[in-house]
């Protein structure tokens, strides 16, 4: 039988977040332990993101407090889809449980660049919306960062799209920039962003955007959008959890899948999924703490196909 210890944190941003979805100053959740009878115990990480389509932290809180004084793996296992984030952070609560009772595994590393002991992941670093992204990148490419994830969608699309041109003038030629619009562009702005993402680097023939995260929420309108242009489209919020992720891929989604594994659910089921069909993968943060990272990027190590999105430490005061 297993025991739960669990406690709320908050943790504020340096700066505020500000995204189609909105302004986002804090980022709220759950640590939490387990531990069985032989006092072997594992952590995890509830890091919901309900504008995603999680759980809220209030309905996360109400399930810890009540599960029973001791319970077994099978509740565990039996919990519903509609708390995904509880589904990933018990689940790797348990695997870290199995791990100390049996032998201890190396995890990856929180640095932007990591050990050449393991294949390397590559690193995205998320820049700040609007015109701070013209001079914030510099730091980070210092440190190591060579693709870039800016977001759009967040005030009039012909400033922005301004803004990314001189954005993609002064990246250096090796960079490679993401755009995320979190599904807030229509239809006729999408096709204008995609014309642009086309457009080659200004003197040269390269294309420096790698790709368009989640223009719009229809998928259908997705589907027909990336066959028009050379620049892919990447779901984002269209498979946020693993329910949603399966329907994509039956629906005939065959692109890229950015996936956020703290809020997609049971993990070994994610990387099931994902092995079995080689989906191109990113695998993103929801600016969880070092323990539901950690987890993350166990996953990512094995599963991500392209550099991951998990360049956020900067967001947060040492």
């Amino acid at each position: 039988m297993l025991r739960l210890t669990f406690q709320p944190y908050q943790r504020r941003f340096k700066r505020t977040l500000k995204t189609h979805h909105g302004l986002w100053s804090q980022r709220e959740g759950i640590l939490l332990q387990l531990t069985d009878s032989q006092d072997n115990q594992g952590e995890g990480e509830i890091a919901p993101l309900p504008w995603f389509g999680s759980e809220t932290l209030e309905e996360a809180l109400y399930f810890c407090r009540h599960l029973p004084d001791r319970f077994s793996i099978d509740e565990l296992r039996a919990i519903p889809a509609q708390l995904p984030a509880c589904q990933f952070g018990f689940g790797c609560a348990l695997k870290e449980l199995h791990q100390s009772s049996t032998t201890t595994l190396p995890l990856p590393s929180s640095e932007p660049l990591p050990s050449s002991e393991q294949t390397p992941l590559t690193y995205s670093a998320l820049l700040p919306t609007g015109a701070a992204a013209l001079t914030d990148w510099i730091p980070l490419w210092q440190t190591g960062y060579r693709t870039f994830k800016w977001k759009i969608g967040v005030s009039d699309s012909s400033i922005e799209q301004k803004l990314c041109r001189e954005l993609r003038h002064e990246l250096p030629a090796s960079a490679r920039l993401r755009l995320d619009a979190n599904g807030g562009l229509n239809l006729e702005t999408a096709q204008q962003w995609l014309a642009l993402c086309d457009e080659p680097k200004p003197g040269t023939e390269l294309k420096t955007i790698e790709y368009l995260e989640q223009p719009l929420l229809q998928l259908d309108d997705m589907l027909a959008l990336n066959e028009q242009y050379t620049t892919p489209i990447a779901l984002d919020e269209s498979v946020a959890t693993l329910n949603q992720l399966v329907d994509c891929y039956q629906r005939g989604w065959r692109g890229i899948f950015v996936i956020k594994p703290a809020i997609a659910g049971d993990p070994e089921q994610l990387r099931q999924f994902c092995l079995t069909h080689s989906l191109d993968t990113v695998f993103s943060s929801v600016f969880e703490t070092d323990v539901g990272r950690r987890a993350c990027l166990q996953l990512a190590q094995e599963l991500s196909t392209r550099a991951v999105g998990f360049g956020v430490d900067h967001w947060f005061a040492k």
